[in-house]
């Protein structure tokens, strides 16, 4: 055995001395050399000079071998690590790595830093440029007067930096310039007196790019941002954004992240709006901790009014909000002994109305102050499954009913199983009690509630081989069968804290109760039968194309409503049908259709495609319309053209309103070191208004952005949307996570 070998111990005695920097050996070659042996020597024609990561090139070179400074004259070049520098005149102090260069022209090759985990190297910035004179530092660092710099390849002058002044620490990974202009194609679109930049795009304090936006609803925006780098794991930015129809408004970002948890907070602040004459604020914070098996988690959102976002937002998104959610939530989960999972958790939640009309009120939700939650599953106990799930919640609202509410539903299920069927049967109890404070003036009082739920769910899976647009697939038929009863109990005297009727879909028609919540629970004699049909490929195994039915049959009449409710009187719910999948090479198309059996009409009706034969070239187009209520089509695209080029665009038109709900049309253009984006964005904000905005942004690769960002617009528009960058070879998300520009 090796192990059982002769093993050597080594000798310190016997392994070299390691050298000192006197001690480096110095190659040299020449067409001829003279000089005076451990002094200086002069070389001439050809002269290459190597030592250990360095190399020197010129016509003339001289070295002072006690003071260890080189001269060179006539096509002086240095190659050392990642840096070529190439000009007229040199002095260099070897040991030190400290000197001067006039006229240079250097080169910094990038190593690509790391992006997030999975997600690879980071596109490589090689940086190039000229100067009068540069100064060596010390290792890594460089000082070039009367200085340019550029990412753009060698030949291709579309911008680059002017700067009186140009440090480069490679060490640091620190750019920075002084009395800097930004020439585009020959003009001058920036000057500052002093701009930073990271050489990879990594984080660093320092001034971003400032932004430019124009608004219907702010007007012109200007907005100058500060980066603080404040450690690894903790940084934060302010912004002061100037607003020629609002005013100033201060803002600022603060995130952090460390092994047990994460958080950002965002504050903002308009003192005096010039519209509305009062002070305007905005705070949203998230925050996640653990703390060994327990787990916390925090949200804040407060604004100072209800139009604040609706004003001085640009997201529909954002200003879409009605409620602004705040909660908190601390809980701990485990095993239950070998074969079960528990979890608890305690939840507080409150919200805020944000009232834009006041001809069309709002009622919020309930708060809830606080809820408790349990939790269990125990799998094989007997010979099936025992779940349990369980809350005490107490509900609180500044006009409608409050009270407590204590929710139990223990349930048992047998699963019965083989490799082509399966049933599902299920028994449990669904345990409520309210408590409905005195103070309140409703005719309402504690009451109780007990119902057994039964349900069974049973299936068939069929399948076959047999051939899809010419490739070989297995063909799946599922029936699938589930029956549900609960008796019916009087529950129009209990609260309505928080249940709503669900939608029917293929999620909810499979369910037990069509209300969502625990405070109305339906009287049940139903049965509801479906199919699934699958085409799976037989190479890959991915679903190609998929077609589904489902319908709800009622035995009994409904009798259970939610108040003001009116009792379902047919027999049978809506049908349900949907398709979707790959139909062709790189098309993707997904409908769904609801369709009353009573009445003859389709309740609800969708469809969706997507073309998109490579990342950065994608076309979508859908139609959906819900009987007497919407009816609209939306078009998106962006297509990346040979030249450079991306076209834009989204259409959301509704033809019950007669107008547009939101329409975005753009263009980007992607060179080797630069991208242009010109993006202008509405959306309706009420009946009666609209938001509009123009986005124009310049991206010089590896230096800045200037002008306002539209990628997140674009990402939220256009489905499929792709950055295209041409330093990487397959178009990537908007942005990458980890790296703030």
């Amino acid at each position: 055995m090796a192990d059982d070998g002769i093993k050597l111990r080594p000798q310190s005695w016997l392994l070299p001395e390691p050298l000192t920097p006197e001690e480096v050996p110095l190659f040299i070659e020449a067409d001829r050399m003279q000089g005076v042996q451990d002094k200086d020597f002069e070389a001439f024609g050809n002269v290459r000079l190597r030592k250990r990561g360095q190399s020197f090139a010129a016509d003339w070179m001289r070295h002072d071998v006690a003071r260890d400074i080189l001269d060179a004259k006539g096509n002086v070049r240095i190659e050392q690590g990642r840096e070529i520098i190439e000009g007229t005149v040199l002095r260099y102090e070897i040991a030190t790595d400290r000197g001067f260069m006039e006229s240079p022209r250097y080169q910094l090759i990038s190593t690509p830093p790391r992006g997030p985990a999975g997600s690879g190297p980071l596109p490589p910035f090689d940086a190039r440029g000229t100067a009068e004179r540069m100064l060596f530092q010390g290792p890594g660092r460089y000082r070039a007067e009367t200085a340019e710099y550029t990412t753009c390849a060698p030949g291709n002058n579309a911008w680059f930096v002017r700067a009186r002044q140009l440090d480069l620490d490679r060490e640091r990974d620190i750019g920075t310039a002084r009395d800097a202009s930004i020439v585009f194609f020959d003009k001058t679109i920036f000057w500052s007196p002093y701009l930073s930049f990271s050489l990879h795009e990594e984080r660093k304090s320092g001034f971003l790019t400032p932004s430019y936006r124009s608004s219907n609803t702010t007007g012109f925006e200007f907005t100058v941002p500060y980066y603080l780098n404040l450690a690894p794991e903790m940084d934060a930015t302010l912004y002061p954004r100037f607003m020629t129809k609002r005013g100033v408004q201060l803002s600022g970002d603060f995130r952090y992240l460390n092994r047990t948890g994460r958080g950002e907070a965002r504050a903002e602040i308009l003192p005096n709006d010039q519209q509305i004459s009062r002070d305007r604020w905005g705070l949203f914070t998230k925050h996640q901790q653990n703390f060994g098996r327990w787990s916390t988690a925090a949200n804040v959102n407060r604004v100072s009014d209800g139009n604040y976002f609706t004003d001085l937002s640009s997201l529909i998104a954002v200003t879409s909000q009605s409620f602004l959610n705040t909660d908190g939530t601390i809980g701990t989960g485990g095993l239950w002994g070998d074969k079960g999972t528990y979890g608890v958790s305690a939840f507080a939640q409150r919200w805020q109305t944000l009232q834009k009309d006041p001809l069309a009120p709002l009622t919020p939700p309930y708060s809830r102050l606080p809820q408790f939650n349990l939790s269990a599953q125990r799998l094989g106990e007997g010979r099936g499954d025992f779940d349990f799930a369980g809350s005490y919640t107490a509900f609180d609202h500044p006009t409608l009913v409050s009270g407590q509410r204590t929710f139990m539903q223990p349930g048992y299920s047998i699963p019965l199983q083989t490799s082509y069927s399966y049933v599902l049967p299920k028994l449990s109890a669904h345990l409520t009690r309210y408590s409905i404070g005195k103070n309140n003036t409703a005719a309402l009082g504690d009451a109780t509630r007990a119902l057994p739920v039964f349900s069974t769910e049973a299936g068939l899976i069929f399948e076959r081989e047999t051939s899809f647009s010419g490739n070989r697939v297995f063909q799946t038929l599922e029936p699938k069968a589930f029956y549900v009863y609960i008796p019916y109990k009087d529950q129009s005297r209990l609260p309505n804290f928080e249940s709503g009727l669900q939608d029917i879909n293929f999620a909810t028609i499979f369910s037990e109760n069509q209300f969502s919540g625990q405070d109305r629970v339906n009287d049940a004699n139903q049965i509801t039968l479906g199919a699934t049909s699958r085409f799976i490929s037989a190479e890959s195994g991915i679903e190609r194309f998929r077609a589904a039915l489902a319908q709800r049959f009622y035995f009994d009449d409904q009798r259970v409503t939610l108040p003001g409710g009116v009792p379902r009187t047919s027999s049978n719910s809506d049908l349900l049908a949907a398709v979707g999948g790959s139909l062709a090479r790189n098309w993707v198309l997904d409908a769904g259709w609801q369709f009353n059996t009573d009445t003859r009409q389709t309740q609800r009706f969708n469809v969706g495609s997507r073309y998109q034969p490579e990342p950065g070239r994608v076309m979508n187009a859908s139609f959906r319309e819900t009987r007497d209520n919407v009816r609209q089509v939306d078009l998106s695209t962006q297509w990346h053209m040979k030249s450079g080029w991306n076209a834009l665009g989204r259409w959301n038109y509704s033809f019950r309103d007669n107008r547009a709900i939101e329409t975005l049309a753009g263009i980007e253009y992607n060179d080797q070191c630069w991208s242009l984006r010109l993006v202008a964005h509405q959306f309706a904000v009420t009946t009666a208004s609209k938001s509009t905005s123009i986005f124009l942004q310049l991206e010089l690769y590896g230096v800045s952005r200037i002008g306002t960002n539209p990628l997140e617009v674009l990402k939220r528009n256009i489905g499929g949307y792709r950055q295209f960058d041409p330093r990487n070879p397959v178009p990537v998300e908007y942005n990458v996570p980890g790296v703030l520009y």
